[in-house]
């Protein structure tokens, strides 16, 4: 008997184990507590386990999809902190895993090229740099362009006939010149103290109002500057740009509108197919159309809105007492000893019937006195007892995503439709008077009700998100019936905030409806239902309480920046209203530091009525900095190498160098071996002034030797950080010269130190 009570037992506990719900996932648990204390690392792995142990769980599909999210959102913002403190490779790796973790981020991609770019220049300034071997196009891709002497640069002072000046620009520089039939040469004056060629021939032209085109890159054609020249024989190249972030063709006509009104240009078409425009223009009009398209040209940046809806609903009921009846019903039943009045009997001669009536039961005066309490009747009324308890709870958590592209609306809505009669009554085909009931044709049309967000958002240049936002709440409130029919009452809270902004991140409540209702009902006797305890065995008291609440929070996230880079702010120097120009930057620049020196090289140039002679540069000679960037952190030393181009004869270089003491400080300097020519010791002279941030150092080789001629190192720096900055290391003065004691011009450059 003990061993049936016992394998009942385990029968009955095994069918309450059964029953019970089974518990989830462990590793789910495990990623909910890392993704509660923010290890977003951690949450997805354990979410990621456990997706794959239950591939067609929807919660874990969910859970796994918003984390890879966030934490590519967390790993990107990790990135962005170390780029602003210069730790470029950090952010590096932390652009790489937001990247990996949601491939969808198109801001973590942005961000790791960005810190790509950044490593590869600053690599490249460390390497010497390769003359790169631009391809050879069929076609030629402009027009001709000119080829001077090498390293070819105009110092002249001349007054003459236009077409004289333009003639002894063009032979010093190797070329030659044909004019315009109407090109009548006019007097001018000139001073072009060390120009390139090309703003030489632009000064004459100015000077001579004519304008000058190349027709091979050795002939110049020199023509009267008039628009109908310019159309004439001005060059003009066909250019197409695809675009590859443009929507809509509208965003074509905008950009095709733009350059006609800006750059005048009218030989411009859109193609929509191909998401293009084809362009015939000069080529300087081109460039600025390139410069203007590659800046606009750009893909739109995206917003990933989190929204968070939370209804709350909570029923309470409390029913306690005794209620008793509240109605007695008395009925008079007279005894039996009271008979009713005789009755009467009738008949008929054709056929036999026989009818009695009795009359109503009458009490008389003279028996009044036999009535008693066995005569009357009472019903007494019962009680009920009641003793109720209810707490209902109803949680909705909503937690949407909508992605949505910068300036484009997005309206989101939460809730359920409602159908609400709007037609109207039609007769059928039968009539009310022939007992046919007309049939009845109602239309009916479905509202949205429960939340709706309409949202704008716009992204600004400093990761801000402006919103234009329309939150309307609605919720049934009741019914109504109107015409036979049960028409829905909807109760609405419309929130018209216009436009907030908020920083990428910033959570904001944006509004709730919050709704509660009281209801307090007490039913009994007068009197004893008022006093206390005793309230309760001669009343029900009834107490309800209900509550409704609706939170909105809503959260942006910028999931793909606007690309603006330095260059695209950048101005552009674009001519004239009539003439369209660009200007290329000179690699070196052609002043001399000392404005009293003079050229190495001269050419004698055609006199007029005793004006000076004019004069052109040959290649000049070049100090530059070897590297020409660095970036070093506190109590770090570098040496930084000086270095001489195309120098003819050196014997002899005086410097004075500037650099900013409170960031670096020059410690030494070292001969470099150019001057020495490998078979002589050189004398350094050097006066380091650390207060001042001057260092004077001059170089001489041994007497009666000769000059060094040609590339090298001439001497080496000795620099050590000493605070955080930047600064630069300047030669502010230098007076080179060969060994005929003659003065040597040298163009020299600069270094620029980051210290962190």
């Amino acid at each position: 008997m003990q061993q049936k009570a016992c394998l009942c037992l385990v029968v009955l506990a095994g069918i309450i184990l059964a029953g019970c719900p089974k518990s989830k996932n462990q590793t789910f648990e495990a990623g909910k507590k890392a993704e509660a204390i923010q290890d977003y690392d951690t949450a997805l792995v354990d979410y990621d386990r456990a997706l794959r142990t239950d591939p067609m769980n929807a919660e874990y599909k969910l859970r796994a999809a918003r984390m890879h999210s966030m934490d590519g959102q967390f790993h990107l913002k990790q990135g962005e902190k170390f780029l602003e403190q210069g730790q470029v490779e950090m952010a590096l790796g932390e652009f790489e895993k937001a990247a990996g973790v949601d491939p969808s981020n198109i801001a973590a991609q942005q961000e790791l090229q960005k810190a790509k770019d950044l490593l590869d220049q600053k690599r490249a300034e460390n390497e010497p740099k390769q003359a790169a071997q631009p391809p050879q196009p069929q076609f030629l891709a402009e027009p001709p362009q000119l080829k001077p002497l090498p390293g070819f640069t105009v110092n002249l002072t001349m007054t003459n006939n236009s077409a004289v000046v333009f003639e002894t620009v063009a032979k010093l520089a190797g070329l030659s010149v044909i004019f315009d039939p109407d090109f009548h040469p006019q007097r001018i004056a000139v001073s072009l103290p060390n120009v390139t060629l090309e703003q030489a021939l632009e000064a004459v032209a100015m000077a001579s109002k004519s304008f000058w085109q190349p027709l091979t890159p050795s002939v110049i054609f020199v023509a009267p500057d008039n628009p109908q020249n310019r159309r004439e024989y001005e060059n003009e190249v066909v250019r197409t740009f695809y675009l590859n972030n443009t929507l809509q063709p509208q965003d074509l006509t905008e950009i095709v509108t733009g350059l006609r009104s800006m750059l005048g240009i009218q030989k411009i078409v859109q193609m929509n197919s191909e998401n293009a425009i084809v362009m015939r223009a000069t080529p300087d009009e081109v460039a600025a159309s390139e410069k203007i398209i590659d800046s606009i040209d750009r893909a739109r940046p995206e917003v990933l809105i989190q929204v968070h809806v939370l209804s709350a609903n909570r029923d309470r009921l409390r029913d306690l007492g005794i209620l008793p009846g509240q109605s007695v019903a008395v009925q008079f039943n007279p005894r039996t000893a009271l008979q009713p009045s005789t009755s009467s009997t009738s008949s008929s001669s054709s056929s036999t019937s026989t009818s009695t009536t009795t009359t109503p039961l009458q009490v008389t005066l003279n028996n009044l006195h036999s009535l008693g309490t066995a005569d009357w009747s009472a019903t007494l009324p019962g009680a009920t007892a009641n003793a109720i308890l209810t707490d209902d709870q109803t949680h909705i958590i909503q937690d949407p995503e909508v992605r949505i592209t910068d300036g484009e609306r997005a309206k989101l809505t939460i809730g359920e439709k409602v159908p609400i009669a709007t037609g109207s009554f039609q007769a059928g085909v039968g009539v009310a008077a022939t007992g046919v009931n007309p049939l009845v044709n109602t239309q009916f049309t479905y509202q949205d009700v429960g939340v709706t967000v309409d949202v704008q958002p716009r992204v600004h240049p400093d990761n801000e998100i402006s919103m234009k936002l329309t939150v309307d709440i609605t919720s049934l409130a009741g019914n109504s019936n109107i015409g036979g029919i049960e028409q829905p009452i909807i109760a609405e809270n419309k929130i018209d905030e216009g436009e907030i902004r908020l920083k990428e991140g910033e959570a904001s409540i944006l509004g709730g409806l919050i709704t509660r209702t009281q209801t307090v009902n007490i039913n009994g006797i007068p009197g004893l239902a008022q006093v206390p305890l005793m309230k309760y065995l001669f009343s029900d008291n009834s107490h309800e309480v209900q509550d409704q609440e609706v939170l909105i929070l809503l959260t942006p996230h910028i999931v793909r920046f606007a690309p603006i880079t330095a260059e695209d702010l950048r101005s552009l120097d674009t001519g004239s209203d009539q003439n369209v120009r660009v200007y290329r930057e000179e690699a070196q620049a052609l002043a001399q530091p000392n404005g009293n020196q003079q050229s190495n090289a001269t050419s004698p140039l055609p006199t007029d009525d005793g004006n000076p002679k004019g004069t052109v540069n040959a290649a000049a000679a070049q100090l530059q900095f070897d590297p020409t960037n660095l970036a070093m952190k506190q109590r770090d030393t570098a040496t930084i190498g000086l270095k001489v181009a195309n120098v003819n004869d050196l014997f002899s270089v005086p410097l004075l160098i500037h650099y900013n003491p409170a960031v670096i400080q020059i410690t030494d300097i070292r001969d470099g071996g150019f001057l020495s020519g490998g078979n002589q010791a050189i004398p350094i002279v050097q006066h380091i002034d650390p207060q001042r941030g001057e260092a004077v150092v001059s170089a001489t080789r041994q007497p009666n030797t000769p000059g060094v001629s040609g590339t090298g190192t001439l001497l080496g720096l000795s620099v050590k950080a000493v605070g955080p900055g930047s600064s630069t290391i300047q030669i502010l003065e230098v007076n080179a010269r060969n060994s005929q004691q003659k003065t040597i011009p040298l163009v020299s450059g600069e270094v620029t130190i980051q210290v962190q």
